[in-house]
């Protein structure tokens, strides 16, 4: 039986009427038609301290996102394009993780005036490095051709938005249900049994 799957959206961008959460609250409601459940972490609402792997952070604002990143079975990171790469306020979320990240499924927004590319690349490379899953494609947005008032003008987008948000719901569902599978398994030739504790 098919459990349903809890996808975070994580908006990184600290502009106000930021074009990379507007359409990460878009991919959200398309991801609830789906049957997931959705939270949405916006970095510009949340006082997350730069990372220092030298200290013992701790906080409630951080309790808060370390516990909407465990909760999470996939997510949607979106951000601007600063200089062809992610912004800092992502960074420093994704510094915060990565054993979490394992076996879950990822997805990937960019607001850009080019197509983001290395800026998904860039997000892909980190996750793949603390063992998550990526979808081979992203969406990129360019406000002001794409976007008014919070809505999708360029129709054209509309279409790959809606195939990025099912495969979300769909591969992100089968990967967690069969990494959490694994781990409750007693074999010991699977990634997962890494996991166990």
């Amino acid at each position: 039986m098919t459990k349903t799957i809890k996808i975070l959206g994580v908006g990184s961008s600290l502009r106000e009427g930021s074009s990379s959460t507007a359409m990460l609250k878009i991919a959200l409601d398309f991801v609830k038609k789906h049957g997931a459940e959705t939270r949405l972490l916006d970095l510009k609402q949340t006082n997350l301290p730069l990372y220092d792997p030298n200290e013992n952070q701790s906080g409630l604002e951080l309790r808060k996102v370390e516990e909407d990143v465990k909760w999470a079975d996939a997510f949607i990171l979106a951000t601007p394009d600063y200089h062809g790469s992610m912004s800092g306020t992502m960074k420093n979320f994704l510094d915060y993780f990565w054993s979490e990240f394992a076996g879950k499924t990822f997805g990937y927004i960019c607001a850009s005036h080019e197509k983001g590319l290395t800026v998904m690349d860039q997000m892909r490379t980190a996750v793949r490095q603390c063992y998550g899953w990526s979808l081979p494609y992203g969406i990129s947005v360019n406000g002001q051709d794409d976007l008014e008032n919070g809505k999708i003008m360029n129709q054209v987008l509309k279409p790959r938005l809606e195939m990025l948000t099912r495969d979300l719901v769909v591969y992100g569902n089968l990967i967690r249900q069969q990494f959490v599978t694994d781990i409750d398994s007693d074999l010991s030739d699977t990634f997962a049994a890494h996991y166990r504790k």
